[in-house]
């Protein structure tokens, strides 16, 4: 009977961290990836990779309990949230706290395995973006970009990992992660929009208004244009543009998911972005492979 119980508390943490549903854990792997690979010149340092997939996937889940923290009274107005574990009383907000200090700290300890002090300073400001996210939907007018620094901060930690310091281009490439999470969760926040309106919670898609697909289109032509502004400062080959090409390809099949504006079909291409950090990962190996993987 213990182990039942356990079983059934260990189940609803999992769907607290958002375990059951791996897209975010793509949407923020995906740019780091980029970035190590990037500044490792080719395949990065096995022990400094695993290091940062592992803690991806606590740094998401941490994210994910404490924005359901923060939402708890919202999230019950809202259709596709109000079961969540916390909103519906499942889960008590001491046990979402204490689970977001486990997740934190489990990331932190991986983080001091590198040993390297940049990196952890830099982990500083990680914790306290992914802390603070959930509460900018009450204030800014685009929380989206907030998301977009708080998923990107990977960029300039994985470059501090491998070449112990941060260089312009690791900003450069936070940037175009802001634009593509503008994008991608203007998509998400329209198919919230009308809950969102009733509860107060300030979005891209209601601060955009009828020009959020534009937003949206345009929001991922300055993503591509910045990743290929990186490419062209680096020297990259034709693969990491090819990769930018079906990078691009998949964003149009985007506009014709949510022009009508259905939220099914937002929610799709919401969840097709993986594919858009996908393309542009395998330009970034290709390039790579191509070149001998920076011999």
């Amino acid at each position: 009977m213990n182990w039942q119980i356990l079983r059934a508390r260990l189940d609803l943490y999992e769907k607290l961290m958002r375990l059951d549903k791996p897209i975010g854990i793509l949407l923020l792997l995906w740019p780091t990836l980029w970035a190590l690979w990037l500044a490792a010149d080719g395949l990065p340092d096995l022990a400094v990779l695993a290091v940062f997939v592992l803690g991806t996937v606590l740094m998401r889940s941490a994210g994910c309990v404490i924005n359901d923290y923060a939402d708890r009274d919202f999230d019950r107005h809202v259709e596709r949230t109000r079961d969540r574990p916390l909103t519906a009383g499942k889960v008590s907000s001491r046990e979402a706290l204490g689970l977001f200090a486990v997740l934190c700290l489990a990331a932190f300890a991986l983080v001091l395995l590198l040993g390297k002090t940049l990196v952890i300073g830099l982990s500083v400001p990680a914790v306290f973006l992914a802390a603070s996210y959930p509460f900018t939907k009450r204030f800014l007018a685009i929380p989206q970009a907030y998301l977009g620094i708080a998923f990107g901060f990977g960029i300039p930690m994985a470059y501090a990992a491998e070449l112990g310091h941060v260089p312009a281009e690791a900003w450069w490439l936070l940037l175009a992660n802001v634009f593509w999470a503008v994008a991608y969760d203007t998509e998400y926040a329209m198919v919230d929009r009308p809950d969102d309106l009733k509860i107060g919670i300030k979005t891209s898609a209601i601060t955009f208004g009828r020009f959020e697909v534009a937003a949206v289109l345009t929001c991922y032509a300055l993503t591509l244009l910045l990743l290929a502004a990186v490419g062209q400062g680096r020297g990259l080959g034709w693969a990491f543009y090819l990769g930018l090409l079906l990078a691009g390809g998949v964003m149009a099949r985007h506009y014709v998911w949510i022009r009508d504006r259905q939220p099914a079909q937002c929610f799709r291409a919401f969840l097709h972005n993986n594919y858009v950090g996908m393309a542009v990962f395998v330009g970034i190996v290709g390039d790579g492979l191509l070149k001998g993987g920076g011999a």
